[in-house]
């Protein structure tokens, strides 16, 4: 078991982290106290050892619009606050185009839009299922420009709710499958439902890469994961959940992968699959072995 971190020491160790799905709010999220919370994720960055937030807006969907079906209108107005923070934090966050295709053309010309400003990643919730054949255009225009696509899952869909179109692993799956040359990033393996559920559906589909965020830490889950797809296609991420982060990269840890393996969770992962030069601070993915591990705990 590793030993606790010395006074002021990142408590998840020097090597670069980058979290692939972290969230922000912003003054028009409906939260007068919007402010505490981005404040409070820098802090907790800083003493976890975040390298890099790769982010969108958390709070925009509903103020006028339903939640998981934006209007036009609240989708720009978030992806614009949050391209605005990556302007003013240019060391440490990155921006995912989020993006509603119920109005594809909308849809269309905000990823291009948010391209232009220095976006990285497109970021999809729960507005359509996943394999619905209306996302195939997303798909490919992220492709084109080399950006992943994190996708909100349920690990499990065995029912509907309201207010939305949730999708689990296999429904991600088709459209990976669909896509060969796009890279998926399937959110919050921890978030809640049957994990071995999308182990099973996604194990054989090389272009899907886990999340690990989610509050839930099921024993077991971490090396489920390892044995299900390797370290090479698992990449650590907070949600809104940054203990339960640490407490799986400590996991991680007592379950020893290896540094290399750790080194593929931590930022080389994340390095190979989001666009050259959208990772501040963190090596390109074909960084010397001796880099990735010097640092690794």
């Amino acid at each position: 078991m590793a030993e606790p971190a010395p006074a002021g020491a990142a408590l998840a160790g020097s090597a670069p982290l980058v979290d692939v799905h972290a969230h922000f709010l912003h003054p028009r999220c409906g939260r007068r106290d919007w402010e505490a919370p981005n404040r409070a994720r820098f802090r907790a960055g800083e003493r976890i050892g975040i390298t890099v937030h790769v982010a969108s807006i958390l709070g925009t969907w509903g103020h006028t619009s339903p939640t998981y079906f934006p209007s036009p209108r609240d989708v720009s107005l978030g992806n614009d606050e949050m391209l605005a923070l990556q302007e003013r934090e240019p060391a440490r966050v990155r921006t995912y185009a989020a993006v509603n295709p119920n109005d594809m053309v909308h849809a269309l010309e905000e990823i291009a839009r948010c391209a232009e400003r220095g976006a990285v990643g497109v970021k999809l919730a729960a507005s359509r299922r996943a394999d619905d054949p209306l996302l195939d255009p997303i798909a490919a225009a992220a492709e084109r420009l080399g950006f992943p696509v994190l996708h909100h899952i349920w690990q499990h869909r065995t029912r509907e709710w309201p207010g939305q179109e949730i999708s689990d692993g296999a429904d991600l799956g088709r459209l990976a499958r669909r896509h060969p040359r796009a890279s998926f990033i399937l959110a919050h393996i921890g978030g809640g439902g049957d994990y071995r559920h999308t182990f099973a559906a996604v194990e054989d589909i090389e272009n899907v890469y886990l999340d690990l965020s989610g509050s839930g830490v099921d024993r077991g889950m971490l090396d489920d994961a390892l044995r299900a797809v390797g370290a090479p296609r698992l990449v650590w991420g907070s949600d809104i959940t940054m203990e339960t982060g640490l407490a799986k990269l400590r996991a991680l840890e007592v379950i020893g992968p290896g540094a290399d393996a750790m080194a593929d969770i931590r930022w080389r992962t994340a390095a190979r699959i989001f666009p050259p030069g959208s990772r501040p601070n963190v090596p390109a993915a074909d960084a010397l072995r001796a880099v990735a591990t010097a640092g690794a705990v």
